[in-house]
């Protein structure tokens, strides 16, 4: 009997031995040593130069697949049966991320990229790239940095995502169960080489521009609907044009808030959703490359199925989802820039780029977050005991500042609006105050959302709620909190912010 104790205690000790290899192995460092705290202040008011480039980040599917039931979840148990095209006798599935697991691509609508725009000063050079993805880690964004080549002389580097929900899993919590990792390494390995060309491309384009700055506060706001209580928006569109001597668009920079989710779950297509037309019809247009980054889209901020969208050219009312909504919502957002644009009276040719940019750690609470990191499902590294890196910035040229914020923040956080309804978790007032777009210098206040990272839900602490009673006294649970990363996580988004924003002041 003693003897069996002892084999018994020993595997045991084995087992727990191996178990902590396994759970440092995978929420190990990627990036050991790595910190940003960068600033960049201008010497002299230089000539600016721009140069914009699109380079497609587009997968190749490799099998399709039958939906037998229509409910857009591969689940060969109900009679889903995949075509294999490549004849390997397995399904080579390329997983769609948002909304649920299970759901592969069955083709591609349209093409995936990453845009860049470059800023020159003649002192400094930044560049700013969008990809067509639901997030983008920042361990990856430092793989991005670490291939550009150092005669671009780039000296800061920001890799934001769209957010669409219609492009391959980049951070692996939609593959084929909640319990396999959605990503396929060699998709993600050309996205970041392609977003390294991107850039290079870029550069190569540079010229000399005026920078035309315009806004729009409210035209785009019927097109979105916030989710969850308290309801406050990020409407307003802000846009960049660049023109060339000649008074060409060499490219037009635009954000606004939404969640590029028009199509909704049922889609297995590939696509950018209504970015797609938009940037289309901007391009028509205009002839520049246009390049479009998301804002503050935490609530949640989208199109819903319950919206009807009126399509500029037919005029037809159109709720469902399809592409033809997404259409016409698209051609809506590039007739309101074409509008702001046209009557643009704030110009640069000459300025300075100021920056202030850093790393820091934030608290990794989300108990199935934990759960996936350790199986391998979401694959980041760890700075600490449940502690990851990530980044901000906040910059300004001429009558314009930015802010990057490294998920999807609540709304009322940027703008105001913060409650301490009844339900909270924490029985106290707002924390995130003052609102950030009211400490962001300059005339126009770009947001950009999922940049440098995808923390998932940035929610005011004052509004968490993880236990009954529910908010507002609801008699459900509110969504939002599964998808965050803890209720400290908006406060020290905050207070980074209010930091960086001081330092380009």
């Amino acid at each position: 009997m003693k003897k069996f104790f002892r084999i018994t205690f020993t595997v045991l000790i084995i087992l727990l031995f191996l178990g902590f290899v396994f759970l440092k192995l995978q929420t190990r460092d990627r990036h050991p040593g790595y910190q940003l705290n960068q600033t960049i202040e201008a010497e002299k008011t230089g000539q600016i130069k721009a140069g914009f480039a699109a380079v497609s980040i587009t997968p190749k599917i490799i099998d399709t697949w039958n939906d037998a039931d229509g409910n857009a979840r591969y689940e060969p148990q109900k009679g889903d049966t995949f075509n294999d095209l490549n004849g390997n006798e397995k399904f080579d599935a390329t997983w769609i991320a948002g909304f649920h697991n299970r759901r592969p691509a069955n083709g591609i609508h349209d093409s995936l990229w990453a845009r860049t725009i470059i800023i020159d000063d003649g002192t400094s050079r930044i560049a700013l790239v969008s990809l067509d993805a639901i997030g983008f880690f920042h361990d990856q964004v430092i793989e991005v940095r670490k291939q550009i080549p150092e005669d671009l002389g780039i000296d800061y580097c920001m890799v934001a995502s769209t957010h669409v929900h219609e492009a391959p899993d980049l951070m692996g919590i939609w593959g084929e169960s909640p319990l396999k990792n959605g990503v396929d390494d060699k998709y993600l390995g050309m996205v970041i080489n392609q977003t390294v060309k991107s850039v290079e491309k870029a550069v190569s384009n540079l010229e000399q521009v005026t920078l035309h700055f315009s806004k729009n506060d409210s035209d785009a706001l019927h097109l979105v609907t916030d989710t969850r209580k308290p309801i406050v928006h990020d409407p307003g569109m802000y846009i960049i044009e660049a023109k060339n001597n000649n008074g060409n668009t060499k490219g037009v920079v635009v954000s606004w808030a939404n969640h590029p989710e028009t199509l909704w779950s049922s889609n297995l297509q590939i696509t950018s959703d209504f970015p797609h037309y938009f940037r289309k019809e901007v391009e028509k247009q205009t002839g520049g490359t246009c390049v479009y980054f998301n804002g503050a889209i935490g609530g949640l901020i989208t199109t819903h199925p319950n919206i009807s969208v009126k399509h500029p050219k037919t005029g037809k009312l159109i709720k469902e989802a399809s592409f033809v909504k997404a259409e016409a919502q698209g051609i809506q957002l590039a007739n309101i820039a074409i509008k702001s644009m046209n009557g643009s009276e704030t110009a640069v040719s000459s300025g300075t780029i100021k920056l202030s940019a850093e790393t820091f750690t934030v608290p990794f609470k989300n108990t199935l977050f934990r759960l996936g990191a350790v199986a391998g499902v979401l694959d980041r590294g760890m700075t600490g005991w449940w502690k990851i890196r990530t980044e901000m910035a906040a910059f300004s040229i001429g009558p314009a500042s930015f802010l990057t914020i490294p998920g999807e923040i609540y709304p009322e956080i940027i703008n105001g609006g913060i409650e301490s309804p009844a339900g909270q978790d924490f029985k106290i007032d707002a924390v995130e105050i003052p609102p950030l777009r009211s400490k962001m210098p300059g005339q126009f206040k770009f947001v950009i959302g999922m940049a440098n990272d995808e923390l998932g839900y940035i929610i005011p602490k004052s509004e968490w709620d993880k236990e009954e009673p529910w908010l507002y006294n609801s008699e459900k649970e509110l969504y939002g909190e599964e998808n965050s990363l803890g209720p400290e996580t908006a406060p020290i988004i905050h207070a980074q912010a209010l930091k960086l924003l001081e330092e380009i002041r």
